[in-house]
């Protein structure tokens, strides 16, 4: 168990309020008694985009945004979740190895996830628990934006039920466990989201290789975070709900590539596997473009995903380039964090910017203009897209003393520029999920 300053240092007398407002909307929603509160951050991804899925590296960091469970055991196995924020529907289920969904996208979904992987994880009678979510701005996780409030929802709803029944696993066990719960809602997401709001500390970036060791354990390092500098995530404004096919086609591309490379290095799964070759070496096998049609001429085989057709073309050579320079670019971000090098660290933000608009094409002209005004700020060592793009929001590193102008200029500059307004966030960082304690 934690301490509020342990948690959010200097912001834990803010924090503190909000914890204690939260107990009393829960003692008056579901009755006086002990209430034992848990949390879990959602994150923001400083380096290492489309990665993961290739079995590379990343490097995400935990945020003061989280959010809250508040709950208390039951004698049964009913799980009752109320929350704060009215929209929500009230929830109960039973705990079972086989918990039936609700309906495609309902908050409630990603505690039953958790429910139902406890219940086939744990041989025994398990507890139920009755909770209040909160997990509103300003101190929650926005939604929809990319921050990963859903991954933070099934950790706090893991961690509280997993409290309840005795169950106390090692963090990393944890943070599988939640990736594996988080199927539930259909998404065979990766595993950089649970990992860090599980395992993120405060003023320290987390280093993530996404590759198991062949006993499935994973190799992670906190990186500490450049002194005097914070982290500001501006939002474009921008959701296209339309790219799930664009997507699948860069997944077809790595895919593409890696059976196109087994002609040279047999036994290859992933571009991981040639991360060590020089690109000069990799470059002429791979084609510029090709189609599915083409690839299975090859007998090259790209598996289910949607989308694909015959006449598809994958830019085979630009996506395999990206990931295999991405990876090396957070390789070269944790050694330039250690030596304390903002500068330098800055300036691979801003390659792995380049490389995600031209090599990988999954920015927008939004996107675009957000991170040449956050750029124009005197002091802004870096700026790029985060998450999937084609949308969502940047990331950028600010000096302390220029927040406030970054503030100004961004939310002035990028309307006039793009015509849509942006949420600017200054978020500190944050340790990772777990219960705590408030005095």
């Amino acid at each position: 168990m934690k301490t509020l300053e342990e948690v959010y240092g200097a912001e834990a007398p803010v924090q503190r309020r909000r914890y204690q407002e939260a107990i009393r909307a829960y003692e008056t929603a579901l009755g006086s008694g002990e209430v034992f509160c848990f949390r879990a951050p959602g994150r923001v991804n400083l380096i290492g985009e489309h990665t993961d899925y290739n079995q590379g590296f990343v490097m995400p960091v935990a945020l003061d945004r989280d959010v809250l469970l508040l709950a208390r055991p039951r004698a049964d196995s009913v799980v009752y979740l109320r929350n704060v924020e009215s929209r929500y529907r009230d929830l109960s289920f039973t705990i079972d190895r086989d918990v039936p969904p609700g309906p495609p996208g309902d908050w409630g979904n990603y505690a039953r996830g958790a429910a139902r992987e406890l219940a086939r994880r744990l041989n025994q009678e398990l507890v139920g628990l009755d909770g209040l979510v909160v997990g509103r701005p300003p101190y929650g996780v926005p939604r929809g934006v990319g921050l990963s409030s859903s991954s933070a929802m099934t950790v706090a709803a893991a961690v509280a039920l997993a409290h309840f029944n005795g169950w106390h696993p090692d963090e990393v066990t944890m943070a599988k466990f939640c990736s594996e719960a988080e199927w539930y809602v259909g998404t065979r997401g990766g595993i950089m989201d649970q990992f860090i709001s599980l395992l993120g500390q405060r003023d320290r970036a987390l280093f993530l290789d996404c590759r198991p060791d062949p006993h499935g354990q994973y190799r992670t390092q906190l990186v500490p975070l450049p002194q005097g500098y914070s982290i500001l995530i501006a939002d474009s404004g921008v959701r296209h709900s339309n790219v799930r096919g664009e997507y699948n086609h860069r997944v077809a591309a790595c895919r593409a590539g890696v059976r196109l490379l087994a002609s040279r290095f047999p036994g290859i799964t992933h571009l991981r596997d040639v991360q060590d070759t020089p690109w000069r070496d990799l470059a002429p096998i791979l084609p510029i473009e090709t189609t599915v049609a083409e690839l299975a001429d090859q007998g090259i085989k790209l598996g289910d995903l949607p989308g694909l057709v015959a006449n598809t073309r994958l830019k085979v050579r630009a996506r395999c380039r990206h990931v295999w320079t991405e990876n090396r670019r957070v390789e070269a971000a944790v050694m330039e964090l250690r030596d304390g090098n903002a500068s330098a660290f800055g300036r691979l933000l801003d390659e792995a910017h380049a490389s995600a608009r031209d090599d990988y094409e999954i920015s927008c002209p939004e996107l675009e203009v957000l991170v040449e005004t956050a750029r124009e700020v005197e002091g802004v060592v870096g700026a790029r897209l985060t998450g999937a793009g084609w949308g969502g929001c940047i990331v950028a590193v600010v000096p302390d003393d220029s927040i406030e102008a970054f503030q100004a200029h961004v939310s002035k500059a990028y309307p006039a520029r793009s015509g849509r307004s942006t949420t600017i966030f200054a978020c500190r960082t944050a340790s990772g999920a777990g219960r705590c304690a408030v005095d």
